[in-house]
């Protein structure tokens, strides 16, 4: 049985574009994991997501392996990226929609 670290890990290696939010993204259950849904959404690529809310141990433990407190979490090519404003942010940049594209292309996501 893996630890909560390890499933962690695994979450971050197996999907190249994770989102550690509150609630799924059909049925966001905070703003912020709203709002960085809808951005992530409009760069036109598929990605993951864990429910932290239906996953407390992982709720617990992700912001000490992130060293990032808060939530969303949005994790690309097994980085961190950051939460909602930072996400926002570089959406509005125009960063945001390159990093999903290359990680889409390095790993032949739809």
């Amino acid at each position: 049985m893996s630890t909560t670290l390890e499933t962690i890990q695994q979450q971050i290696i197996q999907n190249p574009i994770l989102l550690y939010m509150k609630g799924s993204p059909k049925l966001p259950s905070c703003s912020f994991s709203a709002q960085a849904v809808q951005t992530l959404a409009l760069c036109g690529k598929r990605f993951a997501y864990v429910n932290i809310l239906i996953n407390p141990e992982i709720r617990l433990k992700l912001p000490e392996f992130s060293k990032w407190p808060t939530f969303p979490q949005l994790w690309i090519d097994s980085e961190l990226v950051g939460g909602c404003d930072i996400i926002v942010n570089l959406y509005k940049s125009g960063e945001l929609q390159i990093l999903v594209q290359q990680t889409a292309l390095k790993y032949a996501l739809k």
